[in-house]
């Protein structure tokens, strides 16, 4: 497994397998953010997602679906996503840093626990869903 930090960043693929992108810690930011490289586009997110998402999971006891949404759109109740930017998550709101693309919790960190082996994700073409292991 690769290291996480910006020289050798996690490669992952996209729930349904679709596109591959990178993500890394960086631990200089304040607070410390998981850095996402899709293409050109650089999405920033709290790096106390990882945790906090795995704890939540823990919390549902059950798959939960994904229900990745663009930050311009209305996050399905229940979901990954809709936890990522929920008031009621730790952060008290989004995870994502960078206004604009504080959306796609729910597409780019699930690969990443599951990298980590702290979850399970499904890997259909459309409603994938997350477990915490």
């Amino acid at each position: 497994m690769n290291a996480g930090t910006k020289d050798d960043p996690w490669v992952l693929r996209t729930p349904p397998g679709s596109s591959e992108y990178t993500m890394y810690r960086d631990e200089t930011s304040d607070p410390p953010t998981i850095v996402c490289q899709v293409g050109s586009t650089r999405l920033l997110y709290d790096a106390r997602a990882i945790d906090e998402l795995h704890a939540w999971l823990r919390e549902q006891g059950d798959w939960v679906p994904l229900g990745a949404a663009d930050e311009q759109k209305e996050a399905a109740a229940g979901t990954v996503e809709a936890w990522g930017r929920s008031a009621g998550n730790p952060r008290g709101g989004w995870y994502g840093l960078r206004k604009g693309y504080r959306g796609r919790f729910g597409m780019y960190l699930p690969p990443l626990l599951e990298q980590l082996g702290l979850a399970e994700v499904t890997h259909e073409a459309r409603n994938n869903a997350m477990l915490a292991i």
